[in-house]
């Protein structure tokens, strides 16, 4: 294989998560939830931003770490794109985050990033960073070859006190260097499958809402709380999902069966820690009821789940609407009930754990200490990932992996990637154990002083990283700074 022939890629990441932590088990005592099931369902902690951080600090926290870790020539990087759904300013995006890194590499004297950079911002969901990515990747591999670009999906996860999703909050970032012959991870596009699907009131932050009475009641802030609806979100995301995926084993002219057996590792969007199993359950399933493999085990998990084979059959080939259950009065209703009670029962089968041993557990116990990272979910995972490969000495260069992507609303990639040749060297500089150290827990009082935004005396000053300094005022006919952010750079 040629330079030209080579499948662009990833050559280096880099992780920034807040210092402010809620331990899980801690959030169970004082709210009265059972550990034991947050624990199972859920992960082990989640991260929240300090007063003097936001999305655009966390991103360029994670893009300079990238480049000193790696140590990158800020003049080569001709795309900066960032993927969010927490963007504070409908104006500009990218651009915030390369002023901070060009003030701190002003201050590290070492040259700015260069002056014809593009400064995209991608939204849609969670999916927002595999945008950007693809993005990134057509760069690289077009009108930017020679050059590279990153890539960084950073954004804020939360939610209402007392709400189902509050223990599925989170913060952090994630940035990533793209190359035309990557170091870390090749992406193969020209196999990517791709799925969309208007999903109605699935999981939306309209501005409507924050004018409108009864909104987040238990708030003392302006918050970015989504709107969602638990069981809809979940059918939205297995469905959006399965239809990804399944795109992504035509373009590869492989059946479900045989690519389950033979992929070494499976990353999904991964709100909370039982989301991507139950995906793979429900796609196992799919898999097994097409017929290419295992229809003793199939007819088996049917018969004990109560469930009769042709009823499974018949929605591997239905297309439902969702959206169009919602305008009925039906979104709890799941359209897929019959290959849910089969998957359910598959998750508890000692078969269906070893594959998640074998096939998801890369990285998976430090991903528990996370939190939900909406955009930068995904692109964490794969780094614990490969720096867990690569601690381990798995023999993993060109090994068969998938990532899946998801984003509320909704749209879903499915996109093949391969441990590069001596990936072990890259994912050495990923540095998860160097992000995730110097955590503060916080007690009750402090997280909720926190989450309202009050004022809250903590036991650390911030070093080496991006704060927002002050926030303008002035709203005069010669000059206008109302609300906009300026930050500095703290050595």
């Amino acid at each position: 294989m040629t330079n030209d022939d080579r499948l662009p890629g990833v050559s280096a990441m880099s992780l920034y998560v807040p210092r402010l932590r809620v331990p899980l088990d801690q959030w169970c005592a004082w709210t009265g939830n059972s550990w034991d099931k947050v624990r199972a369902v859920v992960g082990h902690s989640f991260r929240v931003c300090g007063r003097h951080e936001n999305v655009y600090t966390m991103a360029a926290n994670a893009v300079l770490r990238l480049i000193l870790q790696n140590e990158i020539d800020p003049a080569r990087i001709g795309s900066l794109g960032l993927g969010t759904e927490s963007s504070t300013d409908n104006a500009a995006g990218a651009v915030i985050v390369r002023g901070m890194v060009d003030r701190a590499l002003d201050q590290l004297n070492m040259p700015r990033l260069s002056r014809q950079l593009e400064v995209p911002e991608f939204k849609h969901a969670c999916l927002g960073g595999v945008y950007a990515l693809k993005n990134a990747l057509r760069y690289v591999n077009y009108d930017g070859r020679g050059r590279q670009a990153i890539v960084v999906s950073a954004d804020v996860a939360e939610y209402e006190r007392g709400s189902s999703g509050e223990q599925t909050q989170g913060a952090g970032a994630v940035a990533m260097l793209v190359e035309h012959t990557p170091q870390l991870f090749a992406v193969d596009l020209l196999h990517a499958g791709s799925s969309s699907a208007y999903r109605g009131p699935d999981f939306r932050k309209p501005h409507a809402r924050h004018f409108t009475d009864g909104y987040a009641p238990n708030t003392e802030r302006r918050s970015d709380f989504p709107v969602f609806s638990g069981k809809y979100s979940t059918y939205a995301y297995l469905d959006e999902t399965v239809h990804a995926v399944e795109d992504m084993l035509a373009r590869l002219d492989v059946s479900a069966g045989s690519y389950y057996e033979s992929v070494q590792g499976l990353f999904f969007h991964r709100p909370y820690h039982l989301m991507p199993v139950q995906a793979m359950a429900f796609l196992y399933v799919r898999g097994l009821a097409r017929g290419d493999h295992h229809q003793a085990e199939f007819q088996a998990l049917c018969a004990e789940a109560g469930v009769s084979v042709e009823a499974v059959l018949t929605e591997t080939t239905s297309t439902p609407d969702l959206y169009e259950l919602v305008l009925k009065g039906g979104a709890e209703n799941d359209p897929y009930s019959a290959t849910s009670a089969v998957a359910s029962l598959l998750r508890k089968k000692p078969t269906f754990r070893e594959l998640l041993t074998q096939k998801m557990s890369l990285g998976s116990e430090n991903t528990k200490q996370l939190g939900n990272l909406y955009s930068a979910a995904l692109p964490a995972w794969i780094a614990a990932g490969l720096e867990d490969a690569a601690e381990k000495k798995l023999p993993l260069a060109g090994a068969n992996m998938v990532a899946v992507g998801y984003g509320s609303g909704d749209a879903a990639e499915a996109i093949p990637i391969t441990p590069s040749e001596g990936f072990e060297k890259a994912a050495a500089h990923i540095g998860l154990a160097r992000a995730l150290g110097g955590a503060i827990d916080l007690n009750q009082a402090q997280y909720e002083s926190l989450h309202d935004r009050r004022e809250l005396d903590l036991p650390y000053a911030p070093s080496a990283e991006f704060v927002i300094d002050r926030v303008g005022t002035a709203y005069d006919a010669s000059f206008q700074d109302l609300s906009v952010e300026y930050y500095e750079y703290v050595k």
